[in-house]
């Protein structure tokens, strides 16, 4: 034989070229991608190219612009951001204008914070217009840096949108828009000035909304108290002297309850000033009690013997062991009815001190008493609980009616101090006024004085401390208390008579409260949980309170007469909104704008010009009317709000409230909302536990796509999890993700556009389109379902799976070694080009920056991949009797690929392809179907064998594949130079001799295209 010179064949393969490189560099590749696509106005050109679509609106909920993003900044931002970029693929006008909320306590309480109390400056007195004024200024000017700041963080995160052209609650026009809305409650009669218990904030010295108060462990003092019957079933008692003014307890028996006590137990001492009624509930059973222990010099209690208390019957041992009654120191003496409470009255425990308490406390039903913990009453202040205030106002006809006082009293100030409406405690008292917690949000010594008196009075029964969860400020984190204060609200309960639904009348039945619940039964909610929770929410809340006592935000503006009635002028109303919007609300505070509004048509002295400020809520709630309806580039109503959880009692509860009062709807049509992200172990990240991942560490060490695919591949329905080891897995699976990718491009280098028809391809090619055509179904339907997870997990199996690992490594062969003119090859790349235009575009919305760079490599005379449509499948790609047919021909190749890799663990074999198995196949249709096929081409053998027979012992099977069994057998003959078969044929060439006759005729047609060109 003679010698030839070897030939290097690895230059006659088509194998893959691209400059798409394996690691990606994220880091330092994303911001080159913003800054092209900022060049290039990627945003401009995208509504430039939408006009006339049909439009999509996604309505940002505004961050506070105050501080850097956290993850849960980067989970929502990024959701949006798909939802937004998935739909302008599809067809719409998708435009996306960020805003940010400006107002409120946080930056108010931030400027306090660095640019007084750390330089030692004096807050500016903010009676004066001016101080008031560049007090003012200097919150916008926070806010604004803020918005700066995390606009760029945003942008790194991949979100496109309106960055140069946001909305803000600060800016002028919003500012004079959010006036206007008020306005409209106020000329529909819905904003009034009343007197409530909210939640205050001594150390922000402002009330709370529910939206910015959180849950804490906190110990209370709690105490049992005796409040003596001064009458019951229509009797009234005589009371003997006592100390302080105060009667004796124990006073001598004159009626079946004469000389007996209701009562109460509290975990707020120094509410008991307030106190104007006890609550019982005609659903607990309770019984007159008596103490028969002998009082015990060496063990003192406050229950002496002989001692009569009315409690409830599943509470009283409870009770008797707090008070330090010995047990069976204590006899039931007879029940106590319904008939024995209702109607009955009480003198309050601190009766005479300071000369005051010397009325009747009446005995209310209430549905809201139990008897699960206490004693079955209910201590009620109305000036100090939601709940109490409401079943005194309930009752407030009845008591009138037996001739009771029901004012409300205003016993604690804004500073926490008591006032002289808790007599005994205030200013007039020994010592000045008892406090209840200070500027800290430390306990004063209100609790300590109430008790020392209930003490000195002989009304109290025992005392206590309790650990529960009570309500803090979620910026100072210190505890709040409930207070009664003059606040503005908008009814819930009032008839509108068809305000706000273009002037339609109405018969009734159209209160705020009525239109938000229609409104919530009208609008989808991902996950519909949503629907209940906020309904929820809206069905049981009290009047909205709207305003707020601090300095920086919308004022309330509105003017009110002695009689807290809100002057209704449209004038007036237009002189407001017109100067807001050319100098923003600070011309409220402006000197001389009282005069300037109520103009020449009111008399100054009459009206008073209210300074209080809106709630931030209602600023965000007012998002719609300044944002949507303003601009022609979106659209009212929404078509979705997207938030966390808990803005169901924030800014989707506000957007609806506001909305309903004065269009009569929501102002969306869908509501979507994502869990909080917690560590991987599931605890919430705080930096006392050194659990925090912040968005920065994670795109500075792995790159925002990353991130992103973190977020689409998570169940955001729920609390999600993040840390080390959730990223690793996600950058492995991105990794993957890239791989398949880039061979695809390196593959489609050698592509030169050719088609093959679909009925000659052949059966694997038109099963992978098959399979594309069910994939396209399921992206396009989780896109309209938000179920980003089922997008990610489906393509990337699809890729990893069944391209990576099935198609592609069957198919390397054919595009790799096939000739030019191959119809197996051109199919195949046809193919491939076919899978890389629809994949990477569904991929965009998920991966703007990876899909880009992709995009690109393949188009470089494209301008950016997020210009592109969603490509669509060809319906006659659906073949389902093909794919019927082949998952039948995968299940038998497992088999066989299953036993080819032990023969490799074993060495036995390197390749598979220096295999000729030898396959069993018991079913005889089976056998005829495959074959049909190349079945070694398929399970990338180089030769196999089908045979009917039955498998020999020691056959390789797999338990859910019955029928099939594989005996391995090494490939006959010599291997292929160029495509590296093992073949008998080998040789018969004789321009060619170490290659296959496949390999030669593709070397001799390459030679020819060679000499061609």
């Amino acid at each position: 034989m003679t010698d030839r010179p070897e030939t290097d064949y690895s230059k006659t393969l088509f194998l893959p070229e691209t400059a798409f490189p394996m690691r990606a560099g994220l880091p330092d590749a994303e911001p080159k991608w913003i800054a092209r696509w900022d060049e290039m106005d990627l945003y401009g050109t995208l509504r430039a190219e939408s006009a006339g679509r049909p439009k999509y609106v996604l309505h940002d909920g505004p961050p506070y612009a105050n501080g850097h993003l956290h993850i849960g900044h980067a989970l929502n931002k990024v959701l949006k951001d798909v939802i937004t970029r998935s739909f302008q693929m599809r067809g719409y006008d998708s435009n996306y204008v960020p805003g940010w909320d400006c107002h409120g306590l946080p930056i108010e309480w931030k400027i306090e914070e660095e640019n007084y109390r750390a330089k030692g400056r004096t807050k500016p007195d903010l009676l004066d217009s001016s101080a008031m004024i560049a007090f003012r200024r200097e919150c916008r000017d926070y806010a604004a840096h803020w918005v700066g700041e995390q606009s760029r963080e945003f942008r790194r995160l991949g979100v496109e949108g309106d960055f140069k052209d946001p909305y803000l609650t600060m800016a002028y026009e919003a500012e004079a828009v959010i006036a206007g809305e008020l306005l409209k409650f106020a000329m529909s009669g819905q904003l009034y000035r009343g007197s409530k218990p909210v939640m205050w904030s001594v150390v922000e010295k402002t009330a709370l909304a529910e939206a910015e108060v959180e849950y804490q462990d906190y110990e209370s003092d709690t105490i049992w108290v005796k409040f003596p019957l001064r009458s019951a079933g229509g009797f009234t008692p005589a009371f003997s002297g006592g100390v302080s003014g105060f009667p004796k307890a124990g006073a001598p028996d004159v009626g079946p309850l004469d000389g007996a006590s209701v009562v109460i137990w509290t975990t707020t001492p120094w509410t008991i000033p307030g106190n104007r009624a006890v609550a019982y509930s005609a659903r607990v059973a309770y019984g007159l009690y008596e103490v028969t222990a002998p009082d015990d010099a060496d063990n003192p209690r406050w229950a002496g013997q002989g001692e009569r208390l009315v409690l409830a019957d599943a509470l009283a041992a409870d009770a008797f062991a707090k008070a330090r009654v010995p047990e069976g120191g204590f006899r039931r003496l007879r029940d106590v009815s319904e008939a024995d409470l209702a109607g009955a009255t009480c003198a309050h425990p601190l009766k005479g001190l300071g000369g005051g308490y010397d009325f009747a406390v009446p005995l209310l039903a209430g549905d809201h008493v139990t008897d699960d913990a206490g004693t079955g009453f209910v201590h009620t202040a109305p000036s100090h609980g939601r709940e109490d205030f409401d079943a005194w106002i309930d009752a407030r006809r009845e008591l009138e009616a037996r001739g009771l006082d029901t004012a409300i009293p205003f016993p604690v100030d804004d500073d926490g101090f008591y006032t002289r409406d808790a007599p005994g405690f205030g200013p007039d008292a020994d010592g000045g006024a008892a406090r209840v917690i200070d500027d800290k949000g430390k306990k004063g010594d209100a609790n300590k004085r109430v008790i020392d008196a209930l003490v000195a009075a002989g009304r109290l029964l025992a005392r206590g401390r309790l650990k529960h969860s009570y309500p803090h400020s979620w910026r100072s984190k210190k505890p709040v208390i409930f207070r009664n204060t003059p606040q503005w609200f908008v009814h819930m309960d009032k008839d509108l008579d068809g305000y706000g639904l273009d002037g339609a009348a109405t018969t009734g039945g159209d209160t705020l409260r009525d239109r938000a619940l229609r409104a919530i039964d009208e609008t989808r909610f991902v996950p519909a949980s949503g629907q209940n929770r906020l309904r929820g929410m809206i069905a049981d809340r009290p009047d909205w309170v709207l305003s707020r006592q601090r300095a920086w935000g919308v004022p309330i503006c509105v003017f009110v007469d002695e009689n807290g009635e809100v002057l209704k002028d449209e004038a007036v109303n237009a002189r407001i909104t017109e100067a807001f919007a050319k100098e923003g609300a600070d011309a409220w505070f402006a000197a001389g704008a009282k005069e300037r509004f109520l103009g020449n048509g009111h008399d100054a002295l009459r009206w008073t010009m209210v300074r209080d400020i809106l709630d931030v809520w209602f600023d965000s709630g007012c998002t719609h009317a300044f944002c949507l309806e303003r601009r022609p580039d979106l659209k009212w109503p929404a078509d979705l709000y997207l938030e966390g959880s808990d803005q169901h009692r924030g800014w989707f509860h506000s957007s609806l409230l506001e909305s309903c009062g004065t269009r009569g709807r929501a102002p969306y049509d869908a509501v979507l909302t994502h869990g909080f992200v917690m560590d991987e172990e599931g605890r919430k990240m705080s930096k006392s536990l050194g659990n925090v991942v912040t968005p920065q560490e994670v795109i500075a060490q792995s790159g925002a796509d990353i991130l992103r695919l973190w977020v689409v591949s998570s169940d955001y329905s729920e609390d999600l999890r993040l840390g080390k080891t959730i990223l690793q897995t996600n950058v492995d699976a991105y990794r993957k993700l890239r791989n398949t990718i880039r061979w695809m491009l390196g593959t489609l280098h050698h592509d030169r556009g050719e088609e093959v028809p679909l009925a000659q391809m052949p059966e694997l090619e038109r099963l992978m389109l098959h399979r594309l055509a069910e994939i396209e179904a399921v992206v396009l339907k989780s896109y309209d379902a938000f179920d980003f997870k089922r997008i990610a997990r489906t393509l990337l199996d699809f890729m990893v799976v069944e391209l990576s690992a099935f198609y592609f490594d069957i198919r390397k062969d054919a595009l790799y070694c096939d000739a030019p003119s191959s119809v197996r090859r051109r199919a195949a790349l046809q193919v491939v080009r076919l899978l890389f235009d629809r994949l990477v575009t569904w991929l965009a919305p998920l991966l703007p920056f990876t899909m880009e760079e992709a995009w690109l490599s393949r188009h470089p005379e494209a301008r950016s991949v997020h210009l592109e449509q969603f490509r669509a499948c060809d319906p006659a790609w659906t073949d389902e009797a093909l794919a019927d047919r082949w998952r039948q021909i995968r299940r038998v190749r497992r088999v066989v690929t299953g036993a080819l890799e032990e023969e490799r663990r074993a060495k036995r074999i390197g390749s598979s392809l220096e295999a000729a198995p030898v396959v069993h196949v018991a079913d005889a249709a089976l056998r005829a179907l495959l074959g049909g096929i190349d079945l070694a081409e398929i399970a990338i053998t180089s030769d196999i064998a089908l045979s009917g027979e039955p498998a020999p012992e020691g056959a390789f099977a797999l338990a859910d594949t019955p029928g099939v069994a594989v005996v391995p057998a090494r490939a006959a003959g010599a291997k292929c130079a160029r495509s590296w078969k093992v073949s008998p044929l080998v040789g018969s060439d004789p321009d060619y001799p170490d290659v296959t006759p496949r390999d030669a005729d593709a070397l001799r047609e390459l030679k020819a295209e060679a000499m061609a060109a």
